[in-house]
């Protein structure tokens, strides 16, 4: 019970304070049962220190950490309503499929015929019955996986973290595992976290994103949300968005570092646009007549295939991508140092308050 007398808010609320040096991670997080949140950044950003705060394996500096209300600020690992999931898995070489999902049981106080049974429903659920008896070193890549996820989920956690958990796969396995992972995951009563690089994996497997650089949180939402109105150089990149920033007066926009774009909306005051580098039409000579109200004399940076496209890197007046099919890119002879002209039709950008 609260001092109020009222119950005790189910989930997590957390805020995270780890000094490291001359890093600093100050992240709050707070999610109901029932939700997935991924930890997205770049490397160095501090989404694996936050997830080992949480576990328990780095102290806080700062701050708080409640689970269901409980404070486990000084809670010792082992004794943590807390199921992880290793990048690498971490499963015991020498015991089986089996042993290795009672392992979590069994140190819960569970009698070894009891942690065994549990561990048996676990592997049923997982489609691994068949494999219990097989030591680590049998198991491909997604067995291993979905053992891991299972002894995770065995001792019945009230938090859920995941540790990069398909980074480990081929791009085949990943796509199958992915989809079992959202199964098992949408059926997690609890509150799960998981630290990722990934978009696909992020967009895929969570609820909600929690986007940290530098050891803060630069933002946070619904993957639709964020994909949409990204507020970062990081996050529009991550998603395959050109970004910028300037102040709005009516339809046009002054780039802080640019030139004017003219946009679809309407706006006043300090503004981010957005376009994807599909919406950009690239031509050798300057077009006459063209009904596009954006312009510019650019230079090409770099080409790079992506995807079944070709990206183009552009310099210039305004810095952006492009994407073209392989057929226009050779049509256009492009190549780094060539010129060209670059189009965007205004109702193709997207503009919202910064």
């Amino acid at each position: 019970m609260t001092e109020a007398g009222a119950p005790a808010a189910a989930g997590l609320d957390c805020r995270l304070v780890v000094d490291r040096g001359s890093f600093r991670l100050d992240v709050t997080l707070r999610s109901a049962p029932g939700d997935v949140v991924a930890l997205l950044g770049p490397n160095g950003a501090g989404k694996t220190t936050a997830l080992r705060a949480l576990a328990g394996l780095v102290p806080l500096t700062e701050g708080h950490l409640r689970l269901d209300g409980e404070a486990l600020e000084r809670t010792a690992p082992e004794s943590r309503p807390v199921g992880v999931v290793f990048q690498d898995y971490l499963l015991f070489p020498h015991l089986s499929a089996l042993d290795n999902v009672a392992f979590g049981p069994r140190c819960r106080g569970a009698t070894k015929a009891q942690a065994r049974a549990r561990a048996a429903v676990w592997l049923e659920r997982m489609g691994l019955t068949e494999h219990a008896a097989a030591k680590p070193r049998r198991l491909s890549g997604g067995q291993a996986q979905r053992v891991a996820l299972a002894r995770a989920l065995a001792t019945q956690p009230r938090l859920l973290l995941l540790d990069e958990p398909l980074a480990a796969l081929d791009a085949r396995t990943r796509l199958e595992v992915r989809a079992g992972l959202r199964r098992h995951l949408a059926a997690f009563e609890a509150v799960a976290v998981l630290v990722t690089h990934d978009p696909l994996d992020a967009m895929v497997l969570a609820d909600r994103l929690v986007v940290v650089e530098h050891g803060q949180v630069v933002q946070e939402g619904a993957p639709s949300d964020i994909a949409r109105h990204p507020r970062t150089e990081y996050i529009a990149q991550l998603v395959g968005l050109n970004l910028y920033r300037g102040r709005a007066d009516g339809h046009t926009v002054r780039l802080d570092a640019g030139p004017s774009l003219t946009t679809a909306e309407e706006l006043s005051g300090p503004v981010f646009v957005a376009f994807p580098p599909s919406a950009v039409t690239l031509h050798r000579d300057r077009p006459a007549g063209s009904s596009a109200r954006n312009l510019w004399r650019c230079e090409v940076a770099g080409l790079e295939t992506h995807g079944d496209q070709i990206r183009a890197d552009l310099g210039g007046e305004l810095p952006l991508a492009a994407d073209l099919t392989t057929v226009a890119a050779a049509e256009l002879d492009l190549h780094p140092g060539a010129t060209v002209w670059a189009t965007l039709k205004a109702a193709q950008t997207h503009a919202y308050p910064a």
